[in-house]
């Protein structure tokens, strides 16, 4: 019998006071530091399922919740940088972006003692310099693209590329040593299979995108969040979008994407099989 497709389960390993939305919003909540108590729960799901995965996470979350994450890592999945303190990325001087993507990845190297080579980008905001600091910074992948429509107000509109590839393919000039895992987008629609868009449209609209992706043999790289698992705290300013569909909803959502017929893998294995970025034997025991 052939082995089912592969895809990608991301997790965007930050709290609910790091999203930008709660960040602009007038009002605020005594404890913003919702979401990471959803971890346990989510490698649990995962085991379930043997499904393996990329967590993206941010600095200031493994340094308050150390054992989650080392846990994180010891359940076999892979660990990626989503910067220290999830700022923007083109808001920052350049010697700033730089701490913010050397000192993530030495810091979750140190917790987990497993090498961090991917990382995501708050928001999938990039600038110029993007993946040459990714180089200079030790990093050997990224995942910050959507091939999506452009979005007002969000993102978009950038990119095409919706295969595994090097970055000097997607922007001219970029180091050719680092590759980019693009998030997986609805092919026509062209609004990503995940994130709001999951909460939106519904399951069966993610599971409907995975396999029609699989079917032009691309692995579909989803993200969730560990905080749209959790009964949000109402903030005054905070978009009512943010809402829609977090807590239960998403649990039960979560269950029948694991249960879809995919085999779910890392970020890192997807790009090895697919790109020659890595040197043999320079991958982490993923």
């Amino acid at each position: 019998m052939a082995s089912p497709p592969r895809a990608v389960l991301t997790i965007d390993a930050e709290s609910f006071a790091h999203t930008p939305a709660y960040r602009t919003a007038g009002g605020t909540v005594a404890d913003p530091d919702v979401g990471p108590e959803q971890i346990d729960r989510l490698v649990e799901t995962m085991a379930e399922y043997d499904a393996r995965g990329t967590w993206f996470v941010v600095g200031e979350l493994a340094r308050d919740h150390p054992d989650r994450i080392e846990e994180v890592a010891a359940n076999g999945h892979e660990i990626g940088s989503h910067t220290v303190t999830h700022r923007h990325l083109t808001d920052l001087a350049a010697d700033t972006r730089q701490a913010e993507l050397r000192d993530s990845r030495e810091s979750l190297e140190t917790i987990t003692g497993q090498s961090v080579t991917g990382f995501r980008a708050p928001s999938f905001d990039i600038g110029a310099d993007h993946f040459e600091m990714l180089a200079e910074t030790g990093y050997q992948y990224d995942s910050s693209t959507v091939p999506c429509r452009s979005i007002p107000g969000w993102y978009g509109g950038e990119w095409s590329i919706q295969r595994p590839t090097t970055a000097d393919t997607i922007q001219s000039g970029a180091n050719a040593s680092i590759g980019e895992l693009p998030v997986a987008v609805m092919p026509g629609l062209r609004l990503p299979l995940t994130g709001s868009w999951l909460r939106f449209f519904g399951v069966r609209y993610t599971i409907a995108g995975m396999r029609w992706l699989a079917r032009r043999g691309i692995a579909p790289v989803l993200y969730v969040h560990p905080w749209e698992f959790a009964d949000l705290p109402r903030v005054e300013g905070v978009p009512r979008r943010v809402y829609v569909r977090t807590g239960a909803w998403m649990w039960r959502a979560l269950e029948r994407i694991l249960e879809a017929d995919f085999e779910f893998v890392t970020a890192r294995s997807v790009l090895e099989s697919e790109t020659d970025t890595f040197e043999p034997g320079a991958a982490p025991d993923n």
